[in-house]
């Protein structure tokens, strides 16, 4: 579709996170782009982890979304419905849309996201967690994939006289497609720096305590090994965020609550509705290819608006990430690396600066040292 010369067409995304604000600003010189999220502050929240060990970096991570757009405009609503035309906010107003991107990722336990819209109760929540952990002398984290491995990594070397205990139900770490030399790596490093693993049997419970606050932890696996703690922190359960979705859209909705979308990322039956990131069913749930599948959304439509270039597929990534252990420490399986990238490149592609200098630019934020 070419629109008229001189016209630009709207075009309504929904969710500010990494896939929503990386289409929105691709998209803010050729189209009427409105950005919609519940909250008025992005959390850049890579760099979750961190602030819980090191709360000096809540100044960094939440970036408000009033900086990201020099055309477009934000919306600081929740969309309570969305079909093929458009969106239903909250507060009854109706945006009509030429194209609506479907952005809106998905849940995950605090500290890793927050359901919290409002960044000084966000702010708030994460110094008390802080505080919480800082004053334990045990921490147990539940769910050895990426972000319990990354977890279990920043409160030992932030800690280091702290015992942490990491379990999981599955017989080795990092599920995944993932080369087990990387697993290997990582277990290697994690037993360096005191992290004791449980794998192999599922607890019984998860404990009575609300996650990330201060109390007394007991729990048992189902091999009879009891643990106790004085905090623990809940790293699994990824939920997509579709709930929202109605009519012939919810029809695309698969029995995970993922999207279905073709290869365009359109959703299926929707020539101009789109779906990035953790809702769509088109890679894993990754910043990465969020960011990835935002920038081919809006070459794709950059191209039907213009006229020029053409449209393209999005073609799923190889395995590849990157698990911080701390600043210094931590492996991966990057593109370009053959075998495990070690801790030397995690710490200058990710650990140290948490990919915080890609997002002060997007946000036109000064940088901070």
């Amino acid at each position: 579709m070419t629109e008229t010369p001189g016209s630009r067409p709207s075009v309504v995304i929904v969710g500010g996170g990494f896939g929503g604000i990386n289409a929105a600003k691709a998209l803010d010189e050729v189209a009427d782009v409105t950005l919609v999220d519940p909250s008025d502050t992005f959390l850049h929240n890579l760099a979750s982890w961190r602030a819980l060990v090191a709360p000096e970096w809540l100044d960094r991570i939440f970036l408000p979304y009033d900086r990201l757009l020099a055309h477009g405009r934000f919306v600081r609503d929740r969309v309570v419905e969305a079909d093929g035309e458009g969106v239903t906010l909250a507060s009854g107003e109706r945006l009509a849309a030429d194209y609506v991107v479907l952005a809106t990722g998905s849940s995950y336990p605090f500290p890793a996201k927050t359901d919290e819209t409002d960044v000084a109760v966000a702010r708030q929540r994460f110094l008390a967690a802080h505080d919480a952990l800082r004053g334990s002398g045990h921490a147990l984290v539940i769910g050895a994939g990426a972000a319990g491995l990354e977890l279990a990594g920043e409160i030992k070397t932030a800690y280091p006289e702290k015992a942490v205990t990491l379990v999981d139900l599955a017989d080795d770490i990092l599920p995944g497609p993932y080369d087990q030399e990387l697993r290997a790596e990582l277990r290697r490093q994690l037993d360096e720096l005191g992290v004791r693993l449980v794998l192999g049997s599922p607890l019984r419970a998860l404990p009575d305590a609300p996650a990330a606050t201060a109390a007394p932890v007991t729990v048992a696996t189902e091999a009879g090994e009891e643990l106790t703690a004085d905090i623990w922190f809940r790293a699994f359960g990824v939920t997509p965020a579709t709930g929202f979705v109605t009519g012939s859209l919810a029809a695309a909705r698969d029995d995970q609550g993922y999207l279905r979308v073709d290869d365009e990322l359109r959703v299926a039956g929707h020539d101009t509705v789109y779906a990035i990131g953790d809702i769509a069913d088109a890679d894993r749930n990754m910043a990465a290819t969020a960011r990835l599948q935002a920038e081919l959304v809006a070459a794709n439509l950059t191209a039907r608006i213009t006229g020029a270039g053409e449209v393209s597929a999005y073609q799923k990534l190889p395995p590849l990430v990157a698990i911080p252990l701390g600043p210094d420490g931590g492996a991966g399986q990057l593109p370009g690396i053959d075998g495990v990238a070690g801790p030397e490149v995690i710490a200058q592609v990710k650990g140290r600066a948490m990919l915080m200098e890609t997002y002060d630019d997007l946000f036109n934020v000064e940088p901070v040292g």
